[in-house]
């Protein structure tokens, strides 16, 4: 019997010391009698994640939001170019928007699909305000005798690599220390003709055109890498963060592995994202994940999901039947299967919130649509004007159409979508309303600014409670003016005013109270 509680006594003790490590190595919360309490300081809470969330009542729902179709932004018509180009990187560079991509084509015949009509390249655009994009003659690289072009680099034997440019990831790289030539990074995979798949190597670059091998081998060895592989300066973190393609388990799963580099040569430290109980058969093509601008404390990432079907009824249906067809003697999925993009979240950079519903629907049926290749998002997100006079700013994502073309020797095109800031996911509340209320923070700032929107009728109420829930004096429910209307950023006030400065360094809790609104996010100011 003694024996029996005394492994119960170390056990219970070992339990509460893994826990209380736990704790205490977690950065965003600090010890309390109540619980762990996070602290959020002013940085923007999103409801993309129930992180911050503690419970919710009345008839609130998570609500996720679709990005809305835009205009055409680029065709890839030129013949470097072709109906496989994709694998788009976007970003916004000073005054500048860069774009890079993998410049392919497809054959299609009776029986067989082939890609070998010119090499892989990387090719460049650029655009003054995100929407409106041109392909530069830059020079560089000879197609069919003439370096008028947008090519960047071709695939090919580089000294003992080969670089191949069919799934490329370019980013400006955001490390402080990152020295001069190097302002400029890129992941492209090593590909041997006579060895296959090698890895992914490192290239640099002082101004995104000219580039350089960084590493005399890959860095990255460890994976499928057919699919977009990426890597980006974590600001958060201060580290290098990768994503790449993976093969799960026994059934070959299309999945997604991380690690960590401090150099961007040597990475330690490889996972593979979990997603807490979701559904482990989902195929997951690219992951399109990157710090988010607004709150770089969280990741956000668009993978694409393949979807395998066989043909039916739907199939014979959908657009450009006589492509489908012909594509499918080549391999059935080639036909068959199709693609959509999902949206996800992390904070830990591992452990993610996954959303199940699509994100980007493969949308109203036109040429070029419900096709494999289809939604590709390219990595990732930048701000850009609303086409609204005076509208705030939107995120503007751009996504592939028409991949792998018609049987005319078509052409694939990159098309603008757009959505709110923050505007993944709102917690929201009919007319009959609904509460949320979140878990025990502390917050440095004088005012509580909302991401919301409402109906004319409706309302959000926001009030201040103590760790226990009370309400504190001055800032309940009853106390708040209600706040309406549809914008980014809205103070809210109290009868007493919008000044939290005496709250400064209590533990405190939000409960909202929404009628009719969709609430994005918070934060205080």
């Amino acid at each position: 019997m003694r024996h029996k509680i005394s492994v119960l006594v170390i056990i219970m003790m070992i339990t509460c010391f893994d826990s209380k490590a736990f704790e205490n190595n977690r950065k965003d919360t600090v010890p309390s009698r109540s619980g762990p309490t996070l602290n959020i300081g002013s940085e923007l809470q999103l409801f993309i994640d129930d992180y911050i969330v503690e419970k919710t009542s009345g008839n609130i729902k998570y609500e996720l939001h679709h990005p809305e179709a835009r205009e055409i932004a680029i065709e890839h018509d030129a013949p470097w170019e072709g109906s496989g180009s994709s694998f788009h990187s976007v970003f916004k560079d000073g005054d500048t928007y860069r774009m890079y991509y993998s410049a392919w084509d497809f054959t299609i015949k009776q029986g067989k699909v082939t890609d070998d009509s010119h090499p892989y390249n990387l090719c460049y655009a650029e655009s003054n305000d995100g929407i409106t994009w041109h392909k530069p003659n830059l020079g560089l690289v000879a197609f069919n005798g003439s370096k008028d072009n947008n090519i960047l680099m071709i695939s090919g034997k580089l000294g003992d690599v080969y670089p191949d440019l069919g799934h490329p990831s370019v980013f400006k790289d955001a490390n402080p220390d990152a020295p001069a030539d190097a302002k400029y990074k890129a992941l492209i995979r090593d590909w041997s003709p006579a060895s296959g798949m090698r890895g992914m190597l490192a290239f640099k670059s002082p101004d995104g055109i000219h580039w350089t091998l960084m590493h005399e081998k890959a860095v990255l060895t460890d994976g499928a890498f057919d699919s977009q592989n990426l890597a980006f300066w974590d600001e958060y973190k201060k580290e290098y963060r990768a994503y790449w393609r993976y093969m799960a388990g026994k059934e070959a799963i299309r999945s997604i592995r991380t690690a960590r580099s401090k150099d961007f040569i040597n990475w330690t430290d490889q996972h593979d994202l979990y997603y807490g109980n979701k559904a482990p058969e989902t195929q997951l093509y690219t992951n399109v994940i990157k710090t988010y601008y607004r709150a770089p404390q969280m990741v956000i990432g668009f993978p694409v999901r393949y979807v395998s079907r066989k043909w039916s009824a739907s199939h014979r249906q959908l657009p450009d039947l006589a492509n489908r067809e012909l594509r499918a003697t080549g391999e059935e999925r080639f036909g068959t299967a199709l693609t959509e993009s999902l949206v996800m979240s992390s904070r830990d950079r591992v452990n993610f919130k996954r959303w199940e519903e699509a994100f980007l629907r493969p949308g109203i049926e036109r040429t070029g649509t419900w096709n494999y290749g289809q939604q590709y998002i390219a990595w990732s997100m930048v701000e850009t004007a609303s086409a609204l006079p005076g509208a705030p700013p939107e995120i503007s994502l751009y996504a592939v159409e028409g991949f792998w073309g018609t049987i005319e020797k078509g052409k694939d095109v990159l098309r603008r979508y757009t959505i709110r800031q923050d505007g993944f996911v709102s917690v929201n509340a009919p007319m009959s309303g609904g509460e949320i209320v979140t878990k025990p923070f502390l917050f440095t700032g004088k005012n509580l600014l909302l991401n919301f929107s409402s109906s004319a009728a409706g309302e959000i109420k926001a009030e201040l409670q103590d760790k226990n829930g009370k309400p504190l004096s001055g800032f309940s429910a009853d106390d708040c003016e209600p706040v309406f209307g549809d914008t980014i950023e809205r103070t809210v006030f109290w009868k007493s005013g919008a000044d939290l400065s005496k709250l400064k360094g209590k533990t405190v809790k939000l409960r909202f109270v929404l009628k009719d609104a969709d609430l994005y996010a918070f934060r205080f100011r």
